[in-house]
Order: C-alpha cells, then structure tokens, then sequence
C-alpha cells in the first residue's frame, strides 16, 4: 500500500517498517518522526496513518516540494478538483513543466501542482526527466500510467485529514538541522535522506556537492541530540566523511531508470543498537543489513 501522492527517485519508502521497529525499539512510539529531506515523505506519511508515530516533521528546500506539500494541506479541496479535472495531454505536460522551470522561487498553488504533475507524469518521478511514453506519445506506458486520480485523491484526502500533526518546513538544511529540530528532537527519531552523492545533479532539482555533505555531518554531530539514522548511496567520499559512525550496507529494490537493486550504506548515532537481522526477520522486514 502507497500513502504519498509523489513518486520519488530511490524513495525510502520500503524502509517504514525498519523505521518502525527502530521507533519501537529506541522507545519513540507515539512521539514524532522528522524528515529533513522529506521529498515524498513516503516513511512519514505511513507512520502517521498508522499511527505509530503522533506527529511528523517534515521539511525540503525545493520549492516545488514544499508548495506541494502546502498546497495539499492548505488548499486541499481546490487540489483534489485540479487533480479530478486536468488534462493528461502532452500540450498540459509542457504548460506544467514550464512552472516548475520558471516559476520555482517562491511558494504558489500553481507550482505545488505543477510540481505533482511532472512527479506522476515523468519517468521514475523525476522533475527534470522526460514523460512517461515520450513525447510523441508511443512508448508501452503512456503518461497516465502512473495518475490514477481516484487513488490519488484519496491518498491526498487522507493526509489532509491529518494536517493538525503536521508540521511542514522549508529550510535550508544547515538552518533547519541547527534551529528547527531541537524544537521538536525529545521522544523523536530523525531519519535524514540527503540527496544520492553520485547522481544527485541528475536527479534532483537542488543537489550537493562534497562540501555540502561534509556540512551536515558537521551540523549533525554539533546540533543533533536526538536519535537519528542517515541513508547514503554507497560512495567511499561519503564512508570517509561518515568514519567513526555505526555503519552497515543495506540492499534496496528501487528504480531509477530501471529496476535494480543497489546497496547503500546506513549510518546511526553513536550508542544506537543496530537490530540484528535476525530481529529483522522475526518482524518481517525485508532488509538485508550487512
């Protein structure tokens, strides 16, 4: 079951359960969850609906995002009309992409929905790749494989209802790691999911360079009290800047592209107990940490 109306490149999705057993484990359920970089909030989203968590915090630098995630929540049945009502034309795709590439500097309806439009409609969810089936319209998919506007309605409806245990931010990270998550850090656990170090200018709309994630390590290891866990694709620049951390490798079915699987690395604050795989599979979680 999807609970994100958005599609995200090497979405995290699939690690919800490991999150939960994590929150049960480190004794957060009820408390809060964070996500600094949400993208499509897919972990968050489960966790509130399922109540595992009482409130998430959520936060992303791309404007686009952000509008989204305000828009659904502010602006929610004026949403889920636009939703029910556009076009899936290749003339509406270009009329929506041109908003995100030109209209991506401060919040607006407008860009939020944009910004959902070329998440469901562009190959792998990616903003600044191509539409599902090619412009011409004569792939195998087409670009309503992945806008079912019931389902997504629905998912929308469902988070909207949820609004009051919310919290949505856009903030640079650095900003956002050393003013906004000590507000909410006690009882909570902190899931960060930087952009990919390798693809990152590929696939995402605000990317990082080696000094930028060398940055956060640094807010991270000055600022950060709270639990918290870090995803990474595996890059040796990342392990280095990482050194000294729990680490374990972990397998992801994801596809960006096509569909493969990939190790990334994971690295927890000092003192965390790193469940065994053992536990894992008691609790049915489809993991591998190595």
């Amino acid at each position: 079951m999807f609970y994100s109306p958005l599609r995200y490149p090497g979405g995290k999705g699939k690690l919800a359960p490991f999150m939960e057993l994590m929150i049960d484990e480190l004794g957060h359920r009820g408390g809060t969850y964070i996500e600094p970089f949400a993208g499509g909030a897919g972990i968050a989203i489960e966790l509130l609906e399922r109540n595992v968590v009482g409130q998430i915090v959520i936060n992303d630098y791309d404007k686009g995002v952000w509008s989204f995630w305000k828009a659904i929540l502010s602006e929610t049945d004026r949403f889920v009309e636009c939703l029910n009502n556009v076009p899936l034309t290749v003339e509406e795709w270009n009329r929506q992409r041109k908003i995100c590439l030109t209209q991506n500097k401060k919040y607006s309806f407008q860009l939020g929905f944009a910004t959902f439009y070329m998440n469901r409609t562009n190959r792998s969810g990616i903003i600044k790749g191509g539409i599902i089936g090619g412009l011409n319209q004569t792939g195998n998919w087409k670009m309503d494989a992945r806008f079912n506007q019931e389902e997504l309605s629905q998912r929308i409806t469902n988070i909207a209802a949820r609004k009051g245990d919310i919290k949505l931010y856009n903030k640079e990270i650095g900003s956002f790691i050393k003013t906004y998550i000590p507000k909410y850090e006690e009882n909570a656990l902190i899931y960060f999911d930087p952009p990919y170090f390798g693809k990152g200018k590929q696939l995402y709309m605000n990317f990082f360079n080696l000094k930028d994630h060398e940055r956060i390590e640094a807010a991270i290891r000055n600022s950060v009290n709270g639990d918290w866990i870090i995803t990474y694709d595996d890059a040796p620049e990342i392990a280095h800047i990482y050194d000294g951390y729990s680490v374990r490798k972990f397998d992801l079915n994801y596809s960006v592209a096509n569909k493969r699987r990939a190790s990334e690395l994971m690295f927890f604050k000092n003192g965390i107990a790193i469940p065994s795989n053992m536990l894992l599979e008691e609790n049915r979680i489809a993991i591998n940490l190595r």
